[in-house]
């Protein structure tokens, strides 16, 4: 079966700005990447009866579906920008009408572009905050700070799955019930034993501090036309959503919040509180070689019922490009595209949610998780997000230290499974 790259849908080059273009385009893109998925079926579908009728794919096939999955891969980035970038809330007008927030938004405002700190004293006095910390630094208007929050839920893939906590304090710690009570059925009139206590266990989550440092020109803040706080936010939430994120999955606790590919691993089948459960794909570094796709299922099934009703898959883009090929028994593709811009693929019914920080398939890695993240990663955040200004280190330009405090970790060790290329 011959499929002309050529006559696939084409770049179409710089994305147009997001206020006025994001919806036309997003749905331009993405009809070009379900075209572009039609064309990687019959590809795909060619290449497997290939395999069948010769034992081997030919090289010109695997050369043109390795092509074809690049433009999907392609477009399905172009259509996750163009979603978030169309998904991103204008900033909350309310708490900046009040005048206490307009206070400090004018004050915040004197701070950035001329260093004038007086007006932010004056608020965090009134707050009954400490205007300096440790590190010196001022807090940034509520509004700005939700803005930075709601832009890393969008940005970081475990973020925006997991479930999160705000707390004043340095360390957020939860008890959390590892045994329930004992129960059972008893006669009307018949004595009730004593019954087991519920075991219970501390966890712990610190904050780490997470930085950025954009730097601007002189012409840009004195310019009066430009937003400040806009510009503040959209400089620091990738660089937070950057490293926050990689920590999220695969962070070892020092000094950065600790992922769930961290935790000590066991089988499945011996799974106990405080590991996280792992099934072998059969195979050292790869899927096996006949019905790979039954790894997949095997993995779903792992996780108990009362945690897949909200579970996704999570991987990076290269493990989703293998999975992509895969069918079940009557010839169906087991991934498919999300239908609209913004929802994502899903594979065996459950969202694929793609983070390249995870790690590719290799022998012994954990490339593929299955959880519910809601219940079994949470993310802890500190309330409150400061701005120290340089304008000495790095003449002429003027820098941002913007600073925030993080932690993480598996609260949940039940809810969370991993897929692990071994042969056991």
């Amino acid at each position: 079966m011959d499929i002309d790259i050529d006559r696939l849908p084409a770049d179409r080059g710089p994305v147009a700005s997001p206020e006025t273009k994001a919806g036309p385009e997003a749905r331009l893109t993405l009809d070009d990447f379900m075209r572009t998925f039609e064309a990687y079926k019959q590809v795909n579908d060619a290449r497997l009866g290939q395999i069948e009728r010769r034992g081997a794919a030919d090289p010109l096939t695997e050369d043109r579906l390795a092509r074809i999955d690049a433009t999907l891969i392609e477009h399905q980035r172009r259509v996750d920008e163009l979603a978030l970038k169309g998904a991103r809330p204008a900033f909350g007008r309310d708490a900046a009408d009040e005048p206490a927030g307009r206070e400090h938004k004018a004050a915040f405002d004197a701070y950035v572009r001329k260093g004038d700190a007086t007006g932010l004293l004056a608020v965090e006095r009134k707050a009954l905050s400490v205007g300096a910390a440790p590190d010196g630094g001022y807090l940034v208007p509520p509004e700005v700070e939700h803005e930075i929050g709601r832009r890393l839920a969008d940005v970081s893939p475990i973020r925006a799955i997991a479930g999160s906590r705000t707390v004043s304090a340095s360390v957020y710690k939860k008890p959390f019930m590892t045994a329930g009570p004992t129960v059972g059925w008893i006669g009307e009139t018949e004595a009730r034993p004593q019954t087991a206590t519920p075991a219970l266990a501390e966890l712990s989550f610190p904050t780490m501090e997470l930085y950025a440092m954009p730097a601007a020109t002189a012409t840009l803040l004195d310019d009066a036309m430009v937003d400040i706080e806009a510009w503040l936010a959209s400089e620091v939430d990738q660089a937070f959503a950057e490293q926050e994120g990689a920590a999220f999955v695969s962070g070892d606790g020092v000094n950065k919040p600790k992922g769930f590919l961290a935790y000590p691993t066991v089988a499945n089948a011996a799974w106990s509180w405080g590991s996280i459960g792992v099934v072998a794909s059969g195979a050292a570094g790869a899927f096996p070689a006949s019905h790979p796709a039954d790894v997949l299922i095997d993995l779903a099934d792992a996780l108990r019922a009362g945690y897949r009703r909200n579970a996704v898959f999570v991987m990076n883009r290269r493990t989703e490009s293998t999975v992509r090929k895969f069918k079940d028994s009557t010839g169906q593709y087991l991934w498919s595209p999300g239908l609209a811009a913004g929802q994502p693929a899903t594979l065996l019914g459950h969202p694929v949610v793609v983070d390249d920080a995870m790690p590719d398939i290799a022998a012994g890695a954990l490339a593929i998780a299955f959880g519910d993240f809601r219940r079994g990663y949470l993310v802890v955040d500190r309330a409150g997000v400061r701005v120290l200004r340089d304008p000495y280190s790095a003449k002429p330009y003027v820098l941002f230290y913007t600073t925030k405090r993080v932690g993480g970790g598996v609260q949940d060790f039940d809810a969370i499974k991993l897929l692990k290329f071994a042969a056991s």
